[in-house]
């Protein structure tokens, strides 16, 4: 939301001596700097006026609080002047709303997260409906619970609850926080307010209990074991994100207020939370949160006011992993779904792929047999055409060939309805020539899902130069319902995703042929913040795929295509990756990794063919070095994407980096945090590495233009003609 437009609260008396205090910001009744002010006049207004007994704090429209207006911190811009969150913690949450000497009962519908669940937290009870969302999921962001959320939560649910809830940003429903002692009541919608009112006054008489929640100890664990359990958290902590400093930061605040009383730990949070709201982590995170939410937003489409058409039913050609994940998360979604095979065994495998994902689900407890049989009814199989008159959608998804794409798309138009989408998975085929034998041109557009489709969040919607501004819209709005983050991009080879990672590889095969360690550059590239290294992935893909995509951007880029013969002479010798349990890692029955001695032979026979030789700077590469030479020319490719007008902004291929590559968040995404260490720099190191080792690390225009400038690489084009 725009922080400049203002939030309020109102307050309302009613005869019974009950003031309800309504929290209004919308969308989400976000606790901007204007909503707490006013939340403080509110209160001091009720504790002034004689006909008021008590207080109830809610949120209008169904919503409780979203939280804290993030965008209203100055955490996002280098030395900006703002209020210290953690002081107004103090001031206005504790001060006045738990130290009241009215007693107040926070009335939760909808959202009650992060600042919001803390404002719940100091009132003295509190109501929830079965479906409101309670949580602090401040380390999303890169910060912590700022308005005393480190202190409360721990007295009302238990350290081991508390800690879960806060490391994991898991939040809870209405019933599960009733259990865990987080409410005190849960009511239907219409009774809430009511409730929460009569509440307010019982504990004026008496009645009830008046609970300072700061105060509490019955769920505290004793000193000794309270410590067992910090040291446990921990330990997970750093295994599981290691190069995160705020979690830890989380359990040492926590921790103060167990060991030193809850005052001190209210004033080490405060502290804590300014420090961490400038870290490099928090800004990364909070650009993050932003750019996913502005994926949406793409000039001369949404912007027109069209809206979404319905799509009723979707039909998808092929079974395979990728058809069979997609059917998958569109069924999830109550989307009726057609799948279509070319033979029966092929569709029952198809088919028993869904269920097999949908048995996944069952088995981990995230959903029931009978939510099962109802979702897996949503599906279809089928071995021709005949269905597909009534579709909206159709989703390719075969094998990457071009001729039988051309085929199925002719027979699409024959049989599809004219206002039918006709949306192709490729990962890499130009979408003008899958089309090229129909007269469809407006409908045709990508629908690039990432493995397993109905797990991974990217949607890449690739639009050709005739794609319709309405289909686009409407496979916006499909991406939003299947709950993937949709990033719309050009047409090219590879898209955004596969083009600008396709120099990744490479670059690793590179440095692998002049004298780099295979395992050393995976166990740097992890170390950085990848869920894994070239290697580990080109094994997890497997060597058919790297080929076959591997030919697309020789034959589309040969200027800057690094050829090597080191995946072809494995595959000759029957070496393709995880599946033949042999790639660049030999693999166990339960295919665990681990390094195979026999790798340096393939080495040395791709050198010899490619006539390099051993490099000494190589051998004994520092991380620093490793990280920079394989992710340079990812920015490279990255900044000719922006540079061809292939992405609409830098945001979105940051977004695309993180969500379809696993680029650690915390760094931002890969424009992001390439602009921390500037354009500069890098076109520097390039040129260098260009003179040593060819054309394929030498800098594009469009970064030794703006290198030569000292502009940010993901300045939009008219902020770089302001500057020029």
């Amino acid at each position: 939301m725009n922080s400049r437009a203002k939030g309020r609260t109102v307050l309302e008396v009613g005869a019974d001596g009950v003031a309800v205090i309504t929290i209004i910001n919308p969308p989400v009744n976000s606790l901007s700097f204007d909503v707490l002010n006013s939340l403080k006049e509110s209160y001091e207004q009720a504790l002034r006026r004689d006909d008021v007994k008590a207080i109830v704090v809610t949120g209008a429209k169904g919503r409780f609080s979203g939280g804290f207006d993030i965008s209203a911190f100055g955490g996002i811009q280098e030395g900006s002047v703002r209020p210290k969150r953690g002081l107004i913690s103090i001031e206005i949450i504790t001060d006045t709303l738990e130290a009241s000497r009215k007693p107040s009962v926070a009335a939760i519908d909808g959202l009650a997260l992060g600042g919001g669940l803390e404002v719940a937290m100091a009132c003295h009870a509190r109501i929830s409906t079965p479906n409101a969302q309670l949580g602090l999921p401040e380390l999303q962001l890169g910060i912590i619970p700022g308005f005393g959320g480190t202190q409360r939560l721990p007295r009302l649910v238990g350290l081991t609850k508390a800690l879960e809830m806060m490391l994991m940003s898991k939040p809870v429903k209405g019933e599960e926080a009733c259990s865990l002692g987080l409410v005190d009541a849960v009511v239907s919608p219409n009774e809430l307010v009511n409730t929460a009112r009569q509440w307010a006054l019982d504990i004026v008489e008496r009645r009830r209990p008046w609970v300072a929640s700061l105060y509490k100890t019955d769920k505290i664990e004793p000193l000794g074991e309270a410590r067992e359990i910090f040291k446990f958290a921990r330990s997970q902590t750093k295994k599981r994100a290691p190069n995160l400093e705020h979690p830890l930061v989380c359990i040492d605040v926590i921790e103060e207020g167990i060991v030193s009383g809850p005052r001190a730990g209210l004033w080490k949070e405060a502290e804590a939370f300014d420090g961490l709201v400038q870290s490099d982590t928090s800004k990364s995170l909070i650009h993050v949160f932003f750019a996913q939410r502005g994926t949406s937003k793409v000039p001369g489409i949404t912007d027109r006011g069209l809206v979404p058409r319905q799509v009723r039913k979707v039909a998808i050609l092929g079974g395979g992993l990728m058809g069979s994940g997609i059917a998958t998360a569109l069924i999830l979604s109550n989307y009726p779904v057609i799948l279509k095979e070319v033979n029966q065994k092929f569709l029952d495998a198809g088919i028993n792929r869904v269920k097999a994902n949908l048995q996944s689900r069952v088995k981990k407890g995230n959903m029931t047999q009978e939510k099962f049989e109802k979702t897996l009814s949503l599906l279809k199989g089928v071995l021709d055409y005949e269905s597909f008159r009534d579709v909206d959608l159709v989703i390719e998804a075969v094998i990457e060939n071009v001729s039988l794409k051309q085929q199925i798309f002719a027979d699409l138009e024959k049989y599809c309805a004219p206002h039918c989408i006709l949306a192709s998975n490729t990962s890499t085929i130009d979408l003008n020539l899958i089309g090229e034998k129909t007269r469809s041109h407006d409908r045709i557009v990508g629908a690039h899902f990432f493995s397993p489709a109905h797990v991974m969040p990217l949607l890449e919607i690739v639009r050709t130069k005739e794609t319709s501004p309405q289909v686009i819209v409407d496979l916006l709005d499909i991406g939003k319902k299947i709950k993937k983050t949709p990033v719309v991009v050009g047409n090219c080879t590879g898209f955004a995703v596969n083009r600008m990672f396709f120099p990744y590889t490479q670059a690793a095969i590179l440095l692998v042929e002049h004298g780099a360690d295979v395992y050393q550059i995976d166990k740097a590239i992890v170390k950085f913040g990848m869920p894994m290294g070239p290697f580990r992935l080109a094994d997890l893909v497997g060597f058919g795929v790297a080929v076959a995509t591997g030919m697309q951007f020789i034959e589309n880029f040969p200027e800057r295509t690094y050829k090597s013969m080191l995946i072809p002479l494995m595959q000759e010798d029957k070496r393709v990756g995880e599946t033949s349990r042999k790639g660049f890692y030999l693999y166990d029955d339960k295919r665990k990794a681990r390094p195979d001695p026999e790798l340096k032979n393939y080495i040395e026979k791709a050198r010899s063919i490619s006539g390099v030789i051993v490099d000494p700077k190589l051998v004994k590469l520092p991380m620093k070095d490793i990280i920079e030479m394989i992710f340079f020319p990812v920015v490279n490719e990255a900044c000719r994407v922006l540079d061809e007008g292939i992405a609409v902004k830098a945001a979105d291929l940051d977004i695309s980096a993180v969500m379809g590559m696993g680029f650690p968040p915390y760094r931002g995404g890969i424009m992001f945090w390439a602009d921390s260490l500037g354009s500069k720099y890098i076109c520097s190191r390039l040129e260098e590495w260009s003179k040593s080792y060819g054309e394929f690390f030498k800098p594009c225009d469009y970064l030794a233009a703006r290198a030569a400038k000292g502009i940010p690489l993901s300045a939009p084009v008219e902020q770089v003609k302001s500057r020029l």
